[in-house]
């Protein structure tokens, strides 16, 4: 069973920067598309970005132009750079397979706070 485990997070004041690590135990990573969701209080789990197998990239609306998903296979690890973080991307955030596949069990995510 692959296991997921994020890390990175941290509280940060708007216009910050932080990037979130997730790591899956296994050696199957490379075989998936992988993505990162978050969530905020109250809300419900929202897709924020994904990134193929071979590298093709979408992102999110609401953080195109501010994040940056990568991956390293050999590491079996996903990324997520996040710049000119805002108050509204305060969520827990998860990495999974990409949207339309069977998910894999979830991680604890990681806590991810804007304020001044």
């Amino acid at each position: 069973q692959v296991q997921l485990v994020e890390s990175g997070g941290g509280l940060v004041q708007p216009g910050g920067s932080l990037t979130l690590s997730c790591v899956a135990s296994g050696s199957i990573f490379g075989f998936y598309a992988m993505g990162w969701y978050r969530q905020a209080p109250g809300k419900q789990r929202e897709w924020v970005a994904h990134i193929s197998r071979e590298g093709s990239i979408k992102y999110g609306d609401s953080v195109k132009g501010r994040f940056t998903i990568s991956r390293d296979n050999a590491k079996n690890t996903l990324y997520l750079q996040m710049n000119s973080l805002k108050p509204e991307d305060t969520a827990v955030y998860y990495c999974n397979r990409a949207m339309g596949n069977m998910m894999l069990p979830w991680g604890q995510g990681t806590q991810v706070t804007v304020s001044s």
